[in-house]
């Protein structure tokens, strides 16, 4: 029994995000802790001379923090009740996850693009990408929101089910502290670039097993969902270090490779432009349908990860609980 409780809470909290994903009129722990970022980084510049220390001393604090806080809640809720227990960390691993949301807000861009409206479809997009959305045309609308739902597989989905394989909600809680420092600080331009750096490192180390084995769980179900696995496995070993992160993609690999499309190429952020190389193979024009392709890429491979993170945490919790 004792493994049941300890992979309820995972499976539990995947379904219930699947079913609502994350109410946007209630209090979210991720903007707590994006908050939480903002008001140090100002306490933090004041008060260091050097950036480099104080964006360590930064990224530490809000760690510690992050992980301390549902750590505490749930071990007063276990103690008093297991089914309490159990509920609440459940919740909280739903609001570590993104899938719903990523899926939601993804298919606004490919409704409008279907119906032919490429500003609502660039006004969807600019949503959820932060890259110059103005200067897109529809290939380009539809290509950034591929290239997100690929990247955010892992960083939104996969990658907390990972953690929480290892540690339950408090390992997502970890893992998505440092991935949302990452967000917000993690910049290599002059005002982030000392600041950020120990973030952004932190961030490369702990999406690095993840996002790998995210890119080949993509490949594997490729055949269960009619989508090109053999394909996604070639273009995932020859372009999956085509980015300026060792691990963004990784994910955008194999996605481009299982929908047989090219992805990344030059964007514009904050009105720079940023060359980067290609992704996949250009073997046919972008359609809007390929959003709902990479959405339902998504969702098989999360599955794929949860089961994989179920099967951890039962054999973690046997071996030190037992």
């Amino acid at each position: 029994m004792r493994y049941l409780y300890a992979i309820l809470p995972i499976a539990l909290g995947f379904l219930l995000d699947l079913l609502i994903g994350d109410p946007y009129d209630l209090p979210h722990p991720v903007r707590a802790i994006g908050s939480m970022i903002a008001a140090l980084e100002k306490r933090i510049r004041r008060r260091f001379a050097d950036l480099r220390l104080g964006g360590t001393v930064l990224a530490l604090t809000v760690a510690a923090v992050s992980t301390l806080i549902p750590a505490v809640l749930l071990i007063i809720c276990y103690r008093l009740n297991t089914a309490l227990g159990i509920a609440a960390e459940s919740v909280l691993c739903c609001y570590m996850l993104a899938a719903r949301n990523l899926r939601d807000e993804s298919m606004k861009v490919c409704r409008a693009a279907e119906k032919g409206d490429t500003e609502a479809a660039r006004k969807a997009v600019s949503m959820i990408v932060g890259r110059d959305t103005s200067v897109l045309d529809r290939s380009g609308i539809i290509r950034a929101a591929v290239e997100t739902v690929a990247e955010n597989t892992s960083d939104g989905v996969t990658a907390p089910l990972f953690y929480m394989g290892l540690g339950g909600a408090v390992g997502a809680f970890f893992y998505k502290s440092v991935n949302t420092m990452d967000s917000m600080i993690g910049y290599k331009n002059e005002k982030y670039a000392d600041l950020g750096r120990f973030a952004a490192k932190l961030d490369d180390v702990l999406n690095f097993f993840p996002s790998r084995l995210t890119a080949l769980l993509m490949t594997a179900v490729c055949p269960m969902i009619g989508l090109d696995g053999r394909n996604a496995l070639r273009i995932w070993k020859r372009d999956r270090l085509k980015h300026a992160s060792p691990n963004s993609a990784q994910t955008e690999s194999a996605c481009a490779g299982a929908l047989n499309i090219r992805l990344a190429g030059d964007a514009v952020y904050f009105g720079e432009l940023h060359k980067k190389p290609y992704i996949g193979d250009d073997t046919r024009p972008i359609e809007a349908a390929d959003i709902r392709l990479a959405n339902r890429l998504m969702y098989a491979a999360s599955a794929a990860m949860l089961l994989i993170s179920c099967a951890a945490r039962a054999l973690l919790f046997g071996r030190f609980f037992s």
